[in-house]
């Protein structure tokens, strides 16, 4: 992705670069007349910008936004919901989850910035992100038994994985909502900053962590996302693949030479798969 360049996946969804902010992209949830609440459209526009983002060797970190000023996303559009057959229900889960599924599994590391409502659907996309800064604002959870469905984006999976199982089982069987700071003190989020600082401290904290190998930081993303929930001695063969793609490449060698040279490396071209969440993407700077 060129840094300064933009495009639209739809009406409702966009991705970004930023000028001096080398390598990082940044895909914005842009419904704002509806708080950003996922229908059918929109899903979809979700899950092909995520396959874009997936086939751009350029981009090393992703940071999911919105455009609206109180909500980074309601969840699913119960409206369009309230309009269903079963068989229409039936027919559209397979483009909802291709929209979670499509955040969770990219192979870059990935940052949610959460202001406002981050409800449903909308907690469980900033959950299959790697890491949640959310701003004084924030209000998450995730309220689907109290409409008479449960999370289906990822959130009775994701969660326990966050907070552990007793935790998840709380919040979900009580759908109650957690405000920011009750949230930072869960877990819920990793990082909680002021009142509308949550893009600005997510995109400089993609600038951090977008300077490091992009093959490494793959790599590291699938032993983390592949190995959590193993026992110790298959976590440590997850760990160990993961090591082999990396130490015979050139960002090690670049890697090494910078740190002896003193210098910032120059990270070189790589050709590499990596498979998270059994898809294959191309791995490279």
């Amino acid at each position: 992705m060129t840094v300064t360049s933009e495009q639209r996946f739809g009406e409702f969804v966009f991705v970004r670069g930023h000028e001096g902010l080398e390598h990082v992209a940044e895909l914005v949830l842009d419904r704002p007349k509806a708080m950003n609440a996922v229908s059918t459209d929109m899903a979809r526009s979700i899950a092909a910008a995520c396959a874009a983002l997936a086939a751009d060797p350029d981009v090393r970190v992703t940071v999911l936004t919105s455009s609206h000023e109180r909500a980074f996303c309601v969840g699913a559009d119960l409206k369009e919901r309230n309009s269903f057959t079963d068989a229409d229900l039936v027919r559209q889960r397979p483009t909802a989850r291709a929209a979670y599924t499509g955040v969770l599994e990219l192979s870059m590391p990935t940052i949610a910035a959460v202001h406002g409502f981050a409800l449903g659907g909308g907690f469980e996309l900033a959950l299959s992100c790697d890491l949640i800064v959310a701003d004084a604002t924030a209000l998450v959870g995730l309220p689907e038994v109290s409409v008479g469905v449960i999370p289906g984006g990822g959130g009775t999976q994701l969660l326990p994985r966050r907070v552990g199982a007793a935790r998840a089982a709380e919040l979900v069987f009580t759908a109650r909502r957690v405000e920011a700071a009750e949230a930072r003190e869960l877990g819920l989020v990793d990082e909680l900053v002021a009142a509308g600082e949550d893009r600005t401290e997510a995109l400089a904290l993609a600038g951090r962590i977008a300077g490091n190998s992009p093959v490494g930081l793959r790599a590291a993303k699938r032993a983390l996302r592949l190995g959590h929930g193993l026992d110790l001695r298959a976590g440590l063969e997850v760990e160990d693949s993961a090591w082999r793609s990396v130490a015979f490449s050139g960002d090690r060698a670049e890697g090494v030479a910078a740190f002896n040279e003193k210098r910032k490396p120059n990270w070189p071209a790589n050709d590499a798969t990596v498979t998270l969440g059994g898809r294959e993407a191309t791995q490279c700077t």
